[in-house]
């Protein structure tokens, strides 16, 4: 792990690449999932974000750029590592960054937005801490919550904002405009187009998923067009 202002250095103004597989995809193998890492990586991504405990502990092992942390519980309300325990226990695979659902919405474990970041801090100072967000207010209280950057992660996909055809540009410039943190941008960015229109918005850095790195949606995608 580095420094926070050396990990935020390596992802300013790059990609970064979520390599999540889906629960009952054959691709759901922390080996497999390693392997793609390091195959973005070889890419030229600049970072990478990862999701449960085995694939971020096979992740870690295989690549060197910076790794953002997160553990789904659940698949409604609140999920992206939803407690302060989660958190922790992301953390312990030896991530940089670990991302929280950084909305105003209630914990399963009963804690506010603030008393868990204050937890992630005290048990991981070196830990730079991403909260997940999907509207302006959200990123506005997670950012009085402590956390170090955020991200658009979660913008359409909770019912405080009305989903977008790709990428939500509008609340990644009020945000951008809003906070004094790095902020992410994330959610539905399928083209490179989509992320130089990120940057041109004020991202901090951008991160692709599914477009990349889920060979199941796209060999779908084409299948559709015949």
């Amino acid at each position: 792990m580095g420094s926070h202002a050396s990990v935020l250095d390596r992802i300013r103004g790059g990609l970064m690449v979520s390599c999540q597989a889906y629960p009952g995809e054959p691709m759901n193998v922390p080996s497999i999932m390693a392997a793609v890492a390091a195959s973005v990586v070889a890419g030229g991504a600049v970072g990478v974000r990862a999701e449960g405990l085995a694939d971020l502990r096979a992740v870690r092992a295989a690549v060197a750029v910076p790794l953002v942390g997160l553990e789904k519980i659940g698949t409604d309300g609140v999920f992206i590592t939803p407690t302060l325990a989660s958190a922790l226990a992301a953390a312990a695979t030896g991530c940089d960054i670990v991302a929280i659902d950084g909305t105003v919405r209630p914990r399963p474990d009963g804690r506010d937005l603030a008393t868990t970041v204050a937890g992630i801090r005290a048990a991981h100072p070196e830990l730079l801490i991403m909260g997940d967000c999907a509207t302006i207010d959200d990123a506005r209280a997670a950012v009085a919550a402590g956390v170090d950057l955020v991200g658009t992660t979660l913008a359409g996909y909770t019912e405080h904002r009305a989903p977008t055809e790709g990428p939500d540009l509008d609340v990644l410039a009020e945000i951008c405009a809003a906070v004094d943190v790095p902020v992410v941008a994330e959610g539905r960015y399928e083209t490179p187009e989509h992320v130089v229109a990120a940057f041109d918005r004020g991202a901090f850095s951008v991160c692709v998923g599914s477009a990349i790195t889920h060979p199941q949606r796209i060999t779908a995608r084409f299948v559709a067009s015949l």
